[in-house]
């Protein structure tokens, strides 16, 4: 039998993953009091950080009628919980006891030295667990939503295997080819496969139903865009396919993640496919956050929405188009703390920004995909700029993950950017 274990938890875990109260089986978990007061000033806020204050505050309010929090209340899962009030005089020579991390880092080491079991202190903040690191105090990040363990495991979206000039043949002659027998790889329902052959042969495809069928050349209503390399020919692929409901882009600044997203967007409100665009996006500032900005959400929006029209300038070298669309409600910009409890039917839907996102933040934008629409999540998992979540844990690589084997799903990493060869080398060395 594993020998129990104790886990402190931060106010950042309890507010990232409401779930996270009762995720730690046959283990006891405690709640530093200051904790709760942190949480409690979260409550009202709009999204799911409000709403996620709000469940660990009701579920703690339930667990009293079971017994009392300060000595611990059994669950089903084999877990305790309980909150801790003392310890307020433990905080370590050199911090100051006034700040919320230095209590519950001395509530750490003095619970570490009276209890005969292992104790780790989970936090998502980084600075918090380097001072742990410091002290000589046992700290993790909360791993539950980590499910790679580098970033060259992360799934990219396409595979090169070397084949045979007759199976070349064979796939431009009929349209499509099994997999070859000799192939050791597991493929992804829509990956891109580049096959090449010893003979200087080469093909771009698909994999799908068990066959490699060919990358579309898709025809564009209205609109000239010509790709630049074969990942932007991956994602023009299924930016238009109908039977693939939602689509991950993920790549550096330029690699025209946004410019795609929205030419496919218009030529599909252009044919009839949809009825409108819906942008949003994780709002992350420097300096004053969207709340502090005058007017309606429309004018709150403007700043956000420059990455937008400059991309309608460079597709119709005019930005009258898209202030029609916007006032016609063709296009519409919204945060994203303003999706909870919408539903998206016939909406080409598409999420700017996604790796600033939790996965509980893109599960709530996903879930309120309705009938004949598609939700494309565009973002660059090197430029994270929300404290808590990194390259590894952010949402957009979390779904990137977990959906690369279902049909109506599919991914493409875009390598190369393309805005300027200035702009691709500041990528690269700065």
């Amino acid at each position: 039998m594993k020998a129990r274990k104790t886990f402190i938890l931060d106010t950042s875990v309890l507010l990232y993953d409401k779930e996270s109260i009762h995720s730690f089986p046959d283990s006891d978990v405690v709640i530093p009091l200051v904790v709760l007061d942190e949480v409690d000033r979260f409550k009202e806020k709009m999204g799911v950080v409000g709403e996620y204050a709000r469940y660990v505050n009701r579920y703690l309010d339930d667990l009293r009628e079971k017994g009392n929090l300060h000595e611990g209340i059994a669950i089903e899962n084999g877990q305790t919980i309980r909150v801790e009030v003392n310890y307020a005089n433990t905080v370590p020579d050199g911090l100051n006891g006034d700040y919320t991390d230095n209590r519950i880092i001395g509530l750490t080491a003095g619970l570490s030295k009276d209890i005969d079991q292992p104790v780790t202190l989970i936090t998502k903040d980084i600075n918090f667990r380097v001072k742990c690191d410091a002290l000589g105090i046992k700290s993790e990040d909360y791993y539950k939503d980590r499910i790679v363990g580098s970033r060259s495991q992360i799934y990219s979206g396409q595979h090169e295997i070397n084949i045979s000039d007759n199976d070349i043949d064979k796939f431009y002659s009929s349209g499509k080819i099994k997999v070859p027998e000799d192939i050791e790889y597991s493929f992804s329902e829509n990956e891109f496969i580049i096959g090449k052959s010893s003979g200087g042969q080469s093909f771009l495809s698909k994999f799908c139903n068990g066959f490699l069928v060919p990358v579309k050349s898709s025809i564009w209503q209205g609109i000239d865009i010509n790709p630049r390399n074969k990942e932007q020919k991956f994602a023009l692929d299924l930016l238009t396919d109908r039977d693939v409901s939602m689509i991950t882009l993920t790549g550096i600044a330029g690699s025209g993640k946004t410019y795609l997203a929205l030419v496919a967007a218009i030529s599909g409100l252009n044919e009839g496919l949809y009825e409108r665009i819906v942008i949003t996006r994780s709002l992350q500032t420097v300096g004053k956050d969207i709340g502090f900005l005058p007017g309606t959400v429309k004018d709150k929006m403007d700043p956000w929405v420059s990455p937008i029209s400059d991309n309608f300038r460079a597709a119709f070298k005019d930005m009258t188009y898209f202030e029609i669309m916007r006032e016609k409600g063709d296009i519409e910009v919204t945060p994203l703390s303003f999706i909870r409890g919408r539903t998206f039917n016939n909406t080409f839907l598409i999420v700017d920004e996604a790796q600033n996102s939790t996965i509980h933040e893109l599960k709530t934008i996903i879930t309120r995909v309705g009938e004949g629409s598609k939700v494309v999540l565009l973002g660059d998992i090197e430029q994270i700029d929300t404290p808590y979540i990194d390259s590894l844990s952010n949402g957009l690589t979390v779904v990137v993950q977990k959906f690369k084997n279902f049909k109506i799903s599919g991914h493409v990493t875009l390598l190369k950017g393309e805005r300027s060869k200035l702009a691709t080398l500041a990528s690269k060395v700065i």
